[in-house]
């Protein structure tokens, strides 16, 4: 073997071990971002199920998640209302760490909306997909016809003391307990609304630029609770507020 061709061969053995280090160091930096904690069953049922108006609570299917897999089945109900605890907002293509929003579908919703929710958060759980992964997932599956918007108009309740989510400017708490009517395809156009302070008129909630309108399924028309009956549920949640308050400090109202 030539002095060059011992001088190529080291440089080649250099650049493969380069090469195997600095991959190995990048996926070691991949961030973690996807990853949740675990909050105290007790308080995480209470949580969701303060979406819902108080008659519909005891017979609601509670789901609880499990950070490492996923939602599991906590409480069968009996009257086809199921909430839960939404800690992913696939929508932005971002993972958030203390994103919570209680949310409780009926009957339809709970047999279409639900389950998409849910394999979301699976595939979070998975730690295999990046935000922006998950989100071309979910807008694949949605083109392709195998996410599809509810058959019939239905409705998701939000009425719960406090949200912890992305408000268009940042991670923020907000109280605005409101309801969700299922507007798949519409826009604010269609129904002479638009979001004004308070929420106090229709306004349509969709997943922002993720999703064109002939492919809008998650959109809903939001009307938020009367200041009369937000002061009562804020009211009748004191107590709920002071868990979660105690169990992270993020969660509280001021």
């Amino acid at each position: 073997m030539t002095y060059n061709m011992k001088i190529i061969k080291h440089f080649v053995q250099f650049i493969l071990v380069w090469m195997i280090v600095g991959s190995s160091e990048c996926f070691a930096q991949q961030p973690n971002d996807w990853q949740l904690d675990k909050m105290p069953p007790a308080l995480e049922t209470d949580y969701a199920l303060s979406a819902l108006p108080p008659h519909l609570r005891d017979g609601a299917t509670v789901y609880l998640l499990d950070p490492t897999k996923g939602y599991y089945l906590a409480k069968k109900g009996t009257n086809g209302f199921s909430a839960f605890v939404e800690r992913t907002d696939w929508s932005r293509g971002e993972f958030l760490p203390d994103m919570y929003a209680p949310e409780g579908f009926d009957s339809i919703g709970s047999k279409t909306l639900v389950p998409i929710f849910f394999e979301i958060a699976a595939m979070r759980a998975s730690g295999k997909y990046t935000a922006l992964q998950l989100r071309d997932i979910v807008v694949k599956r949605i083109k392709d016809g195998i996410y599809k918007a509810p058959p019939r108009t239905g409705i998701c309740y939000m009425l719960s003391p406090l949200l912890r989510t992305n408000n268009g400017d940042g991670i923020a708490n907000m109280v605005m307990p409101h309801y969700m009517i299922y507007a798949p395809y519409l826009d604010n156009a269609d129904i002479g609304g638009g979001w004004i302070p308070g929420g106090h008129q229709p306004f349509i909630i969709g997943t922002g630029d993720a999703l064109d309108k002939a492919h809008s399924i998650f959109n809903y028309i939001g009307i938020a609770a009367g200041e009369t009956e937000k002061g009562k549920i804020v009211n009748d949640s004191k107590e709920l507020l002071a868990r979660l308050a105690a169990y992270k400090p993020s969660l509280k109202v001021d």
